[in-house]
């Protein structure tokens, strides 16, 4: 999360939407970045607006706007699994060892917590109720949202390529292809609204 105080914006971190760029990019421009812990960086709008929303705005009189990226749900996903997987050359007795995305996924569809695909979802970050955060932009279309970010802070911006997982066979059957897109179909939801 990084707070810019005169600009009244408050960038929140989406996990594995691009935040570890975004922070990086911007980190010296904020008046407060938080990056550790993850609870903490990845501070979720709902927890923003009971906690964070009222201090900023006693402290200054504003509201701040809110911005965060959002990634299309099946990629979203298929970088979770990336990101879990990252270590299992160097572990043999890793948790995700030997688990296909198929297995991962049928787990996040069910819901499990606790789960080794227990890893919420975008939806459940972006809202709070019927509310949502100010601005959404798609990671895909970072060109976007960069000139958003360079018109509000009235600079010039370059994300560094960084925190990339690596490459896994994420490929799904028909079936498992379908029984997951029910599963994220509050993501797909707002995803089709930005």
């Amino acid at each position: 999360m990084l707070i810019f105080w005169e600009r009244r914006l408050v960038f929140l971190a989406t996990p594995k939407a691009g935040s570890t760029a975004i922070e990086a990019a911007l980190e010296g421009l904020a008046n407060l970045a938080v990056q550790r812990p993850a609870e903490l960086k990845h501070t979720d709008f709902r927890t923003f607006r009971q906690f964070i929303a009222p201090w900023l705005q006693s402290a200054t009189g504003d509201a701040f706007t809110t911005v965060a990226l959002m990634r299309e749900p099946l990629s979203w996903l298929q970088s979770w699994y990336r990101f879990r997987q990252r270590d299992d050359q160097d572990d043999p007795a890793h948790p995700m060892t030997g688990v296909s995305f198929a297995e991962f996924s049928r787990l996040y569809a069910s819901g499990t917590a606790g789960s080794l695909a227990d890893v919420g979802s975008q939806s459940g970050f972006l809202t709070d109720g019927p509310s949502r955060v100010d601005r959404i932009f798609r990671y895909e279309d970072m060109e976007a949202f960069t000139d958003f970010l360079e018109d509000r802070l009235d600079c010039a911006l370059r994300l560094p390529h960084i925190n990339v997982p690596p490459a896994a066979d994420v490929t799904l059957n028909a079936d498992q292809h379908s029984n997951l897109m029910q599963a994220l179909e509050a993501d797909l939801a707002i995803y089709r609204t930005l």
